[in-house]
């Protein structure tokens, strides 16, 4: 410590030959040959300056590793429809399909003829000569057709006219609907005929009946000549 102190008395005197005048002025109020002090404690730290101006931005950094991801936001509004594009290949076709149920057709038919010119007024026609009957709806033994399925039907009568004139009506449940009239004239063989659309219900029944006794009975059939009534379902009514 005391060599510290020596060192630096020296270093505070003038040089040798060296004018003093030309040294820095004297402290005030201090002595000719005064001598320096030793150094005094650091002082304590001033108020920190300002900020300095912002610096050059520096190069760009690497990508970071992707963030969290984030809420599902709220489904935005529907856009503009966009145009139709082209119509792609066909696809590949499809297995085949069970087989469905067959759909049940309703049948209902008869073509009858008259074997013989024996009729009797007033009550139904029996035509025994059968041409088709599968169904077994018309009942040769009354000469009445039997509705077992309710719908259309059409029926048609072809009459052979020989000797007397016709008067005959088609019956539905004992009410006659429709009427035929033919007048024999010249010892010729003539024709009557008529026909019909009607809805049945399930059991109702159709006949042909000559109506205003025997003078108007000339229904007529032979070997040769055929009196025949036939009558069809044209569709059913089922549910």
């Amino acid at each position: 410590m005391l060599l510290l102190g020596a060192l630096l008395l020296l270093l505070a005197l003038p040089s040798y030959g060296q004018d003093t005048m030309q040294g820095p002025p004297l402290p005030k109020g201090a002595c000719t040959g005064w001598m320096a002090g030793i150094p005094g404690h650091p002082g304590h730290n001033g108020t920190p300056g300002r900020d300095g101006r912002d610096g050059t931005p520096g190069e760009k950094g690497e990508k970071g590793d992707p963030g969290l991801i984030g809420p599902k936001g709220d489904t935005g509004e529907t856009g503009i429809t966009g145009i139709e594009g082209p119509r792609g290949f066909p696809g590949v076709p499809g297995r085949k399909g069970e087989p469905g149920e067959s759909a049940y057709v309703y049948r209902s038919a008869f073509s009858v003829g008259l074997e013989s010119r024996v009729t009797v007024p007033n009550v139904p026609i029996r035509f025994t000569k059968i041409f088709y009957n599968q169904q077994n709806h018309y009942d040769g033994t009354t000469g009445k057709f039997l509705c077992n399925i309710p719908g259309l039907y059409y029926f048609s009568y072809h009459i052979t006219v020989y000797l007397k004139d016709v008067k005959v009506s088609l019956y539905k449940n004992d009410k006659a609907l429709l009427f035929t009239h033919d007048q024999f004239q010249n010892q010729n063989v003539d024709q009557a005929s008529g026909s019909v659309l009607l809805y049945l219900e399930k059991g109702d029944q159709v006949w042909l009946q000559v109506y205003e006794g025997e003078n108007h009975n000339g229904v007529y059939a032979d070997n040769v000549h055929d009196s025949t009534f036939t009558g069809f379902l044209l569709y059913h009514n089922i549910e």
